[in-house]
């Protein structure tokens, strides 16, 4: 059950959430250096996440490097385990179910990696890499049916078909990640873990793969959690953006609500840094700037871990003030039309 004063999310109520994330935590262990390597203490990746991913939707993840964006996503699909927490679909927790049992669901939530170089082995052919998991899972069929199942794929990322016969290393980097989505809808998933799949490609090649992207969940019904820290990207793409600070949300909303009317400092901080294409606006905009390095994971700061960078915190609120954000840990509070924010002290702003 979501606790009381938990943000809901700000779509439509009568769409069924493909994934359901509750209280989802991963810490990993830190041992000792030494013959005998004793823990001696952990790294709070991902610190008690809880939302909706809704179908055929895209929910933008972003934040700064080192946040927890990508284990979270690797946890979604149960490649690493959770410490503690939900991951629903289907009814059955996701967290609970073995390699074994996992199988067959893989068949529905697939992932496209960050590096489209390092995820292709160059040892297969574009053909041998689409159908892998068409193989594995017993699907492939046996001659002229599993190559046109195969040229399909292709054609339907943008490939030309009779270059199935190449290696990777042949091909450029956009090429590369739409031989990745491919692959990835072989199995006809109905989620898609998007891990930052733009960040290693021109800004031009972007474009073509995030429309792409776009076209497929149209035409195909996906749902897709989207990586990403180029926020310009996520507000192209995305339906919500949820904004990660040091393992926890910080901020989710609408994406047209999250950009016009940043509530958390730490969104703001992020939106005001875009560059917008009028110099005039540009000139004249407010800019705010964060100070500092992120804290530790392995030792985050009390009450909100976000204080330490804050200006706010730094320059506008009062000692008592500070001293809640020192000792009480916000939550995520909606503040209204499926807008939430962790802050005590939120506040909307338009920055663009």
């Amino acid at each position: 059950m979501t606790a009381p004063n938990v943000a809901e999310p700000a779509v439509s109520t009568d769409r069924q959430p493909v994934l359901a994330v509750h209280d989802l935590v991963k810490h990993f262990p830190v041992r000792s250096r030494g013959l005998v390597r004793r823990r001696v203490g952990d790294v709070h990746a991902v610190c008690g996440l809880s939302f909706d991913l809704f179908e055929n939707e895209t929910l933008g993840l972003v934040g700064e490097s080192g946040c927890g964006k990508t284990t979270t996503g690797r946890l979604l699909l149960n490649l690493i385990p959770a410490t503690s927490g939900e991951v629903v679909y289907g009814g059955r927790n996701l967290v609970e179910l073995s390699p074994g049992q996992m199988r067959p669901l893989r068949r529905d939530l697939q992932i496209v990696f960050q590096d489209p170089f390092a995820s292709l082995d160059p040892r297969m052919t574009v053909n041998e890499i689409v159908a892998e998991p068409l193989r594995i899972h017993g699907l492939l069929g046996s001659g002229k049916q599993a190559r046109d199942k195969v040229r399909e794929l292709l054609r339907m990322v943008g490939l030309n078909p009779e270059h199935g016969n190449r290696y990777p290393h042949e091909f450029s980097g956009g090429q590369r990640q739409r031989i990745g989505i491919a692959r990835a809808l072989a199995l006809r998933p109905k989620a898609l873990v998007l891990d930052e799949p733009v960040s290693a490609l021109d800004v031009s090649i972007q474009a073509g793969v995030i429309n792409l992207l776009d076209d497929l969940q149209h035409e195909l019904g996906l749902s897709y959690l989207f990586i990403s820290h180029d926020l310009s990207v996520v507000r192209h793409i995305a339906d919500r953006v949820a904004v990660m600070y040091l393992g926890k949300i910080v901020e989710l909303a609408d994406k047209e609500e999250l950009f016009t009317r940043a509530a958390h400092p730490y969104t703001q901080a992020l939106i005001s840094a875009i560059p917008l294409p009028d110099p005039r606006k540009e000139r004249s905009r407010q800019r705010i700037t964060l100070t500092g390095d992120v804290p530790s994971p392995v030792s985050p700061p009390s009450g909100c871990r976000f204080r330490t960078r804050c200006p706010k915190f730094a320059d506008v609120l009062s000692e008592d003030e500070r001293q809640k954000c020192v000792n009480e840990e916000p939550a995520l509070i909606d503040r209204g039309q499926g807008h939430a924010s962790a802050c005590h002290y939120a506040e909307a702003m338009k920055l663009v």
